[in-house]
């Protein structure tokens, strides 16, 4: 991954805070981008602990230079609250369901950007 990385590639880790995922790797990990998974943040919006790692989360990841993804963001509080948390990108059916290829096209056309 380092080679790839050095061939101009960028590297991104996916589904972070799921499973056996562990801190200690993200130093010995050559990635550009870490993705959070879905569990990380679908409880922003209703517990205070999950705010808080969340937050703690993004803020950490963002200290160590990492762009932020969050996945299954699925309402507009829970993706203004990532941004007051700093992520820098996120995805999920507050943006759309999935879409067949005539359909997106049609969707990107008439549909403005949620930043």
């Amino acid at each position: 991954m380092a080679e790839l990385r050095e061939l101009g590639f960028r590297i991104l880790l996916d589904d972070f805070g799921a499973g056996y995922s562990n801190i200690g790797y993200l130093r010995r990990m050559p990635a550009d981008i870490i993705k959070l998974d879905k569990s990380l943040i679908g409880g922003i919006t209703k517990d205070s602990g999950s705010r808080i790692i969340a937050s703690s989360i993004i803020r950490m990841l963002k200290h160590l230079d990492y762009v932020v993804v969050a996945e299954g963001v699925e309402d507009a509080v829970t993706m203004e609250l990532l941004k007051k948390y700093g992520c820098d990108e996120a995805q999920g059916f507050y943006f759309s369901r999935p879409l067949p290829p005539a359909a997106l096209e049609a969707w990107l056309n008439n549909t403005s950007s949620r930043e």
